[in-house]
């Protein structure tokens, strides 16, 4: 059975960080919907200034995020010790587990852009207080597939036509891939019955299955089923993120960057932070 969108809206206009404008596609307390993700911010902008003071000093516990740019580069570090640089191209997928305090910081490099994405998927209550990790991955590492109408796959995660993305080792089982469809592209793509599936348009126009023609900035979530119809319109290109996952089913407990089962949980996590002791 083809999936059809279930839901489509634009991203809204947001803030977060310290000051950094940017839109938000899903992640306003309700995660219902989006069952296993979180949150998906587009962080692109033409204005590296709106962009520039970053995300400073912050924790995060019981779920992972998932930072893919596109333009730039974004200087990372945390309170285990590590540190590096996210490049165009390129994805961090955190892991943060039992807890991490890290900030995340852009860095011009003299285009004037800067841009990418920030996913947050939920972790299960088993594993939320798991230890921290990381898989850096570069954008070299990051396998392409070419299709015979001229249209671009690449697999960040997942499986993609036997084409097998990097990241490894996730619960929640997720593809995440960025499509660059040619005009005129028709494409099916199988997705696992019962998996959750959003689509995020970031270029170009086109339409899923039944549904109305969609452009920039628009966000959508599907119907279950096995299989998923992609069109680029005739006249563009089709740029999107497309990212499915296993649902988990479990109470979301959400404060800040913060995420957990009962209300109990976060409030002992806010009090760690208090008392100094949050790293276990």
């Amino acid at each position: 059975m083809e999936r059809q969108p279930l839901s489509i809206r634009k991203s809204q206009a947001s803030i977060d960080g310290a000051g950094v404008r940017l839109r938000r596609a899903f992640g306003f307390g309700d995660s219902a919907e989006s069952d296993p993700f979180l949150l998906l911010d587009d962080l692109r902008n033409d204005r590296s200034k709106d962009f520039i003071r970053g995300f400073p000093w912050h924790p995060h516990r019981g779920i992972e995020t998932i930072t893919y740019m596109l333009d730039g580069r974004v200087e990372h570090q945390d309170s285990m010790g590590n540190r590096g640089v996210i490049g165009a191209g390129s994805v961090q997928w955190m892991t943060a587990g039992r807890g991490i305090i890290h900030q995340e910081m852009p860095v011009d490099d003299g285009s004037g852009k800067m841009g990418g994405f920030q996913l947050w998927t939920n972790l299960p209550a088993k594993d939320k207080m798991m230890k921290p990790r990381y898989q850096d991955i570069e954008s070299a590492a990051i396998p392409e597939r070419l299709l015979a109408d001229g249209s671009k796959v690449r697999v960040i995660a997942g499986d993609f036509e036997g084409t097998q993305g990097p990241v490894e080792g996730i619960v929640t089982e997720p593809e995440y891939f960025d499509l660059h469809l040619a005009p005129g592209a028709d494409l099916v793509h199988r997705v696992e019955p019962g998996k959750r599936a959003f689509a995020y348009v970031f270029g170009g126009s086109g339409r899923f299955g039944e549904g109305p023609v969609v452009d920039n900035g628009t966000i959508v979530f599907f119907t279950d089923g096995d299989s998923i119809r992609l069109r680029a319109a005739t006249d563009s290109d089709f740029r999107l993120l497309f990212c499915s996952g296993m649902g988990l089913g479990e109470p979301v407990a959400w404060r800040g960057p913060i995420v957990m089962n009962t209300s109990e949980e976060l409030d002992l996590a806010f009090k760690q932070l208090e008392r100094g002791d949050f790293i276990i």
